[in-house]
C-alpha cells in the first residue's frame, strides 16, 4: 500500500483538470513515511483518490502525477507510456525524414521529470524529478524492452536535481558508450551531434523549426 498524501479543501480543482503537480502548500497532510521519489497516493480533504504519483520531500513540486487511473506504476507502465509517444513520433519521422528527435517531452508525454532523445541508435535520458530517479531500474528495463537495437546513455548533468535532492550523474545505463559524434539527419539536414558533451542531451533537439527556418 502507498502513503497517502491529503490535500486542502480547494486544492483538488487543478487535478480534477488533470494538472500534473502537487505543490507543498496544497498539502493538508501525509499518512505513511514516503522516501525520496517513491510513489504515493493524493486523496482530497474528504478522502477521495484523484492520482497517483512521486513524492519529493525537498522540492515545492512536493508530488509530480504519474497517473490519473488507479494503475501500478511498474515496467509495463513505463512501456505503455513509450508506445503511446513512439506513436506520435512515428508520423512526425516519417514525414520530415528524421533520424533524430525527442521521444519523451517530460509532462506532455505523462513521465514527468523525464526526457529521452534518440539520436539513430542512442537513446539519451535526461532524469530532473525525485520519481524520475527512483524509477530508473523501470525506465531503463522498459526501454531495452521497446528499443533492443539503442544504446542508453544518462545526461542529468543539471544543477536543478539539487533542487529535488538528488546529485549530477552521467554514465552508460545500458549498452556501448556513444561515440565522439552521432550523424542524424533534419528536414534534409545532416548533423554532428556530440551526446556526452553538448549542450542538454547532445543537441537542441525542441529547435526543429528554428532549423528548418535556415
Amino acid at each position: 500500500m502507498n502513503p497517502s498524501v491529503y490535500l486542502v479543501k480547494g486544492r483538488e480543482k487543478s487535478l480534477r483538470r488533470r494538472h500534473p503537480w502537487v505543490f507543498s502548500r496544497g498539502i493538508q497532510r501525509v499518512e505513511g513515511k514516503p522516501s525520496l521519489g517513491q510513489t504515493v497516493d493524493v486523496y482530497d480533504h474528504q478522502g477521495q483518490w484523484l492520482a497517483r504519483g512521486a513524492f519529493s520531500p525537498n522540492s515545492q513540486i512536493r508530488v509530480r502525477v504519474w497517473t490519473f487511473e488507479q494503475e501500478e506504476i511498474n515496467v509495463d507502465f513505463f512501456k505503455k507510456r513509450l508506445q503511446q509517444a513512439q506513436g506520435l513520433r512515428d508520423i512526425l519521422a516519417a514525414r520530415d525524414g528524421l533520424t533524430g528527435y525527442r521521444l519523451i517531452a517530460a509532462e506532455s508525454d505523462g513521465l514527468p521529470g523525464i526526457t529521452i532523445d534518440r539520436y539513430e541508435n542512442f537513446l539519451v535520458c535526461q532524469l530532473l524529478s525525485a520519481g524520475a530517479e527512483a524509477q530508473k531500474d523501470n525506465l531503463v528495463e522498459a526501454l531495452v524492452a521497446q528499443y533492443p537495437e539503442c544504446s542508453i546513455y544518462e545526461r542529468s548533468d543539471v544543477s536543478v536535481r539539487k533542487k529535488e535532492g538528488l546529485k549530477e550523474r552521467t554514465g552508460v545505463l545500458h549498452g556501448d558508450m556513444p561515440p565522439a559524434s552521432v550523424i542524424i539527419e533534419e528536414n534534409g539536414v545532416k548533423i554532428s551531434v556530440d551526446i556526452t558533451g553538448g549542450h542538454k542531451t547532445g543537441f537542441y533537439l525542441d529547435q526543429r523549426d528554428s532549423v528548418k527556418r535556415r
